[in-house]
């Protein structure tokens, strides 16, 4: 999920904070990282219960409203230099918050709870480790771009771009990301409909209606 820019959204504030308050804007840090904290112990609790597709799609419904706002914003801000608009400056703040707060309810720990989950037994460890190294290379390769691209953009509009990229995905996980809430490991391969395991139901299947017959 570092491609819907959740490192850039937290970070950002930092490249302003020359030209306000040191040390509100260090309060505005430590109030950000408790409320992380916080929420995502909160949502790492209820994964079992409301289930992982209702917390990602509300997570990814969240992350973009507040993307889209925050690049609204920041644009507003940009486009009116010299101008303080009070009313700009506590939406971005405010949706930075939100931003950080949806993440951390269902695609922070919920994402990690799927991969390990959606994987074949037998391919469990090499899947997980794979989702491992794309999330960190996309890290990286937004931590390094983003200068580039809020200066080929704007601000605004990189993190409008955000905004597109976590409307795809909840795109795809309404689409293709089944409920596994309660299922176990071993029954995944037939809920995502594999060939090999739909074989082995069938199997299974024509077998049982043999021996009833009998």
């Amino acid at each position: 999920m570092s491609s819907s820019g959740i490192e850039k959204g937290v970070v950002t504030a930092e490249a302003e904070a020359p030209r306000g308050n040191r040390s509100r804007f260090a309060f505005a840090c430590a109030i950000l990282a408790s409320m992380t904290s916080i929420i995502l112990g909160y949502g790492t609790c209820v994964v079992d219960r409301f289930g992982r597709r209702a917390l990602l799609l509300t997570s990814m419904g969240g992350m973009f409203l507040s993307l889209t706002a925050l690049g609204t914003s920041l644009t507003v801000i940009d486009r009116n230099p010299g101008h303080t608009l009070k009313w700009a400056i506590g939406l971005s703040v405010t949706t930075v918050m939100t931003f950080v707060a949806t993440f951390s309810i269902g695609a922070g720990p919920v994402t990690w709870v799927y991969c390990s989950e959606i994987f074949p037994v037998r391919l469990r460890a090499q899947g997980a480790s794979l989702g491992v190294m794309l999330n960190r290379l996309m890290s990286g390769i937004i931590g390094m771009t983003f200068l580039s691209l809020s200066k080929g953009l704007t601000i605004g509009g990189a993190f409008l771009l955000f905004a597109g990229v976590a409307a795809a995905a909840w795109v795809f996980f309404f689409t293709f990301l089944p409920e596994t809430r309660g299922i176990p490991l071993e029954e995944m391969e037939s809920l995502f409909g594999s060939y090999t395991a739909n074989k082995k139901k069938n199997v299974t299947r024509e077998g049982k209606e043999v021996v009833e017959k009998h």
